[in-house]
């Protein structure tokens, strides 16, 4: 890759992660392209090099959060020097630690773009489903592991049991924000270990 190339590539990069942090924060409607040029100091000339409209750059934004998290997802549920069931645990308590250093704002910004975006646009909608539908998917792969392995009962459908575990979460996540406390993913992890994933 030449330099040049390499250099514009990182200012994509840039954009996406400075609007990534802003519109996590503040919401897709209340982000600003200004104020995402002013984060990554450059002209606005070179946003419009890389994206055609604000809702490109969302969707860019959206696809570029789905393969981070597909990889952080990815590194836990694959670690396989743990059980199944120790993997997902693992995952998610991961995540509690990442939303205390965050001091529990924030959340999720698949969830919270689906509670804004879902009725507004459909390329977001559909975008976003792919996205939590794979999640969904991984968690149901290892779910059904920990049940050949003996780990979980095989009287739910792993799937469902997927389904149940991702919509917990999200709404664990929504609550955290609320309360500003890690007491709804305790709660969560609790929950879902000690009676659910048995």
């Amino acid at each position: 890759m030449s330099g040049k190339v390499a250099i514009k590539e990182d200012t994509k990069l840039a954009l996406i992660k400075a609007g990534r942090r802003i519109i996590v924060e503040k919401g897709y409607n209340h982000a600003g392209i200004q104020e995402v040029l002013q984060a990554v100091g450059v002209p606005k000339g070179s946003f419009y090099h890389f994206f055609s409209s604000k809702e490109e750059f969302g969707l860019a934004i959206i696809e570029y959060d789905s393969q981070m998290h597909d990889r952080i997802v990815e590194q836990y549920l694959g670690d396989i020097n743990l059980t199944p069931l120790n993997r997902l645990k693992r995952y998610f308590t991961f995540k509690l630690e990442e939303f205390e250093t965050l001091q529990y704002r924030e959340g999720c910004l698949f969830g919270n773009l689906s509670q804004e975006m879902a009725d507004q646009n459909d390329r977001f909608r559909l975008r976003l489903q792919e996205a939590t539908d794979r999640w969904r998917d991984q968690f149901a792969e290892c779910i059904e592991a920990a049940q050949t392995a003996g780990e979980i009962s095989k009287n739910q459908k792993a799937q469902d049991l997927a389904e149940f575990c991702l919509n917990s979460w999200e709404g664990a996540l929504l609550q955290m924000k609320l309360s500003k406390s890690d007491a709804p993913l305790k709660n969560y992890i609790q929950f879902m270990f000690g009676m659910i994933l048995k």
